[in-house]
């Protein structure tokens, strides 16, 4: 496969997806780095090869000066995109698997800490497809805490922000969103039973948001607020679904969508905020919801399986 990256400068309504190309047999979350475009009617555009990623890459983002932002957690990478479309060089905030960004008004950046403890809780049934790399000097995969930079790579605040580890008591805070009030950070470990909130402020803890008792079989995915501030929230349980909703301040969900099947785990708010990309991880496929009805709107292929880590639709 010819590896030439197409990426066309950004123009309003396109989405684009973190779709890795997962060509590493010896390791099933490695391979080239890839971020596709498309048009809002997700008619396909280009394609960003990534430099320096090794795994997947996803926690897409824009930042208030249009520029995409992506993660490759497990190298400790953090990719930036310019609107014209070339990846731009590096800043190196911290050699921690940071999987997501929050932009404050002050201009500062919040990370947060994809991985959390030192241990894997898998059964021997079911191990672990890939390598997590301790942080250099330690003997820990991460903290799972937020952290706060500025945009030149100078960390100035750590938040000992709560975490679950999820099913396989490794995984910290891997997705987190930043409520209108511009200080309550909603992030939740994926497959764990919370959806934590923390006040950036305060520096505090704040009660859960959300907490599944065990015996449900219910687990948070992943948060994101669409532009009007709905908050969006993919519940999964793997007895019953996916489900996308919405959430009003209490946590309490206002409206319940059945994304038909399992594997939904990635969350874009769109731009008007009256609908919402999610997409696959097990098969690839992403589509744009219509929040009214439920119904599809658009429906994108991305070509592979376990490897769709983010999407972000683009302001303009």
């Amino acid at each position: 496969m010819t590896k030439e990256s197409t990426l066309q400068p950004f123009e309003k309504g396109d989405v684009f997806v973190g779709a890795t190309l997962l060509n590493n047999p010896d390791d099933d979350h490695a391979g080239d780095g890839r971020i596709i475009q498309y048009d809002a009617d997700l008619n396909e555009k280009g394609v960003l090869w990534t430099e320096g990623t090794t795994h997947l890459v996803g926690g897409l983002k824009f930042g208030p000066d249009g520029t995409l932002w992506a993660f490759d957690s497990a190298a400790f990478r953090i990719i930036r995109v310019s609107p014209e479309g070339k990846q731009l060089p590096e800043i190196k905030f911290a050699d921690k698997s940071f999987s997501n960004v929050n932009f404050l008004a002050d201009g500062t950046v919040v990370f947060g800490e994809h991985l959390v403890g030192h241990e894997i809780n898998l059964p021997p049934d079911r191990p672990l497809k890939t390598t997590l790399a301790f942080m250099p000097g330690t003997e820990r995969f991460g903290d799972g805490h937020v952290f706060k930079f500025t945009m030149d790579g100078e960390q100035t605040q750590e938040f000992n922000t709560e975490t679950h580890g999820g099913m396989p008591g490794f995984l910290g805070c891997t997705s987190a969103t930043l409520a209108p009030d511009g200080k309550t950070l909603i992030y939740c470990s994926e497959l764990g039973n919370r959806l934590f909130r923390y006040d950036l402020e305060a520096d505090q803890q704040l009660p859960d948001l959300i907490t599944y008792s065990k015996e449900s079989g219910d687990m948070a995915m992943t948060e994101a607020y669409q532009p009007d501030g709905t908050l969006l929230f993919i519940k999964a349980n793997f007895r019953k679904g996916f489900f996308l909703q919405t959430l009003d301040e209490k946590g309490n969900a206002i409206r319940t969508y059945d994304t038909a099947g399992p594997g939904w785990a990635t969350l874009g708010p769109s731009i008007d905020s009256k609908s919402a990309f999610v997409g696959n991880f097990f098969n690839g496929t992403f589509i744009k919801m219509d929040l009214d009805n439920g119904e599809t709107i658009a429906t994108a292929e991305t070509g592979v399986e376990r490897g769709l880590a983010g999407i972000a639709q683009y302001p303009g």
